[in-house]
């Protein structure tokens, strides 16, 4: 995933990159591998020192700095970065209106942001109803999975970035399927969680869900 949405960025060696909700840092080590960037993994829930351990065991560990932030209180000064990327996870704290803006402003002119995030195929909205598939896995949270082109209006409406491409990833629910199946050989103490997203993702199969890759550069 993190190597689609890379393709529609300009990412050049050096560049200063924050890794937001990065996680147990697997995108923050492609980035520093693939295009020799220098990472901030920024995470409420996993520790820095575990981030660090992966970055170290990857031999990258004086490229990425793990910090723990909250995505609403972010410990930085404006301009502080060349790029903003965000997996599996902007659609837990960027769906307000209000929240591109802020986050923007740790942006330097020209920066840019790069999301890819749970999409839906047709609007919550304009279906009235989430499908019941979807809503026995996850319930509600459902809402805060848009389409693409809900992401380039939410944006483009700010006037403070210039949306580069807001496109579905081709069979994004099969790579999803995938994604799930290796998780649960791997993390059997998760069985339960697991089992209901394959659940879900094999009752879809694409007819709603896929993953959402959004670009802009600030203005």
């Amino acid at each position: 995933m993190t190597g689609r949405l890379s393709r529609d960025l300009d990412l050049k060696p050096g560049m200063r990159v924050l890794d937001l909700g990065s996680g147990m840092g697997a995108t923050s080590v492609f980035l520093a591998r693939e295009f020799g960037v220098r990472v901030t993994a920024a995470d409420l829930w996993v520790s820095p020192d575990t981030a660090a351990d992966v970055f170290a065991s990857a031999g990258v560990a004086d490229r990425i700095h793990a910090i723990k932030a909250e995505a609403h209180a972010l410990p930085f000064a404006r301009e502080s970065f060349d790029v903003i990327v965000s997996i599996d996870a902007f659609e837990y704290f960027g769906t307000a209106d209000s929240y591109l803006p802020y986050l923007v402003r740790f942006l330097k002119p020209g920066g840019q942001l790069g999301i890819a995030t749970p999409a839906m195929t047709r609007e919550v909205r304009e279906m009235g109803a989430i499908p019941e598939h979807i809503k026995a896995c996850v319930g509600w949270e459902a809402i805060a999975w848009h389409t693409a082109e809900w992401w380039r209006f939410q944006w483009d409406i700010t006037e403070l970035v210039t949306v580069t491409s807001a496109r579905v990833q081709r069979d994004g629910w099969r790579d999803w399927l995938l994604w799930a199946r290796a998780g649960r050989e791997h993390r059997p103490g998760d069985a339960d969680g697991i089992g209901e997203v394959l659940t879900m993702l094999e009752a879809d199969r694409g007819e709603y869900l896929t993953f959402a890759l959004v670009t802009a550069r600030k203005r």
